[in-house]
């Protein structure tokens, strides 16, 4: 059985210092960190506060994502494909359920469809010119709807290999915004060959 909130909180704390500061992580001094270890250190534990706030969204009446079902770069019944502005890595698309539904409680043919679809997104990214991997991540900590990041790492960045990779997004200045909006018109089109759908019927703005 997991451990409760206040026994996962005493056994982390047990190894921090006295200002509960946890030791740096082995992440820290791997080449791909975005930090140099000296001088940086580990923001206080906090305890556990419960119960947790409500992600944005639990309400489907207030959900964003639900308001915005017919926006994005392609669609289809079930999906919308969207591009993410102001990213400083060449591509980062978003894919949403177009209903309102986490991951835990999609229904088997719409789990089944996300496999397919995040697969053939993610074939279409690295296809792209200049791209080498397209990284795929689902957190779900802010948002009740289900939403799906796929991330684009730029050819030939080491630095930016692996797990890293959102971190170095946030550093890097705006990636091209018309350069990024034609790539993911590209993988739009793709989409609506291999998977059926269509492309939004007006572009998305660059910005």
């Amino acid at each position: 059985m997991a451990l409760r909130p206040d026994e996962f909180y005493d056994h982390a704390v047990a190894v921090a210092d006295s200002e509960r500061r946890l030791p740096l992580a082995r992440m820290t001094g791997w080449e791909i960190s975005p930090f140099e270890p000296d001088g940086l250190r580990v923001a206080p534990l906090r305890p556990p506060v419960l119960p947790e706030a409500a992600r944005h969204g639990e309400d489907p009446a207030d959900c964003n994502a639900c308001r915005d079902r017919d926006e994005g770069i392609w669609f289809n019944d079930h999906w919308r494909l969207v591009r993410i502005p102001g990213v400083g890595v060449p591509l980062v698309l978003m894919l949403y359920p177009r209903d309102h539904y986490d991951m835990a409680d999609l229904p088997d043919e719409l789990a089944a469809e996300l496999g397919l679809l995040s697969t053939r997104i993610v074939r279409h990214m690295q296809a792209l010119p200049h791209i080498s991997r397209a990284h795929v991540y689902r957190i779900g900590d802010g948002g009740a709807h289900l939403h799906v990041w796929f991330f684009a790492r730029p050819e030939g960045q080491a630095q930016l290999y692996g797990s890293w990779l959102v971190v170095w997004d946030d550093l890097l200045p705006e990636y091209p915004p018309d350069i990024a909006q034609a790539d993911a018109e590209i993988v739009a089109d793709a989409l609506v060959a291999c998977h059926g759908g269509h492309r939004s019927p007006t572009s998305e703005p660059a910005a």
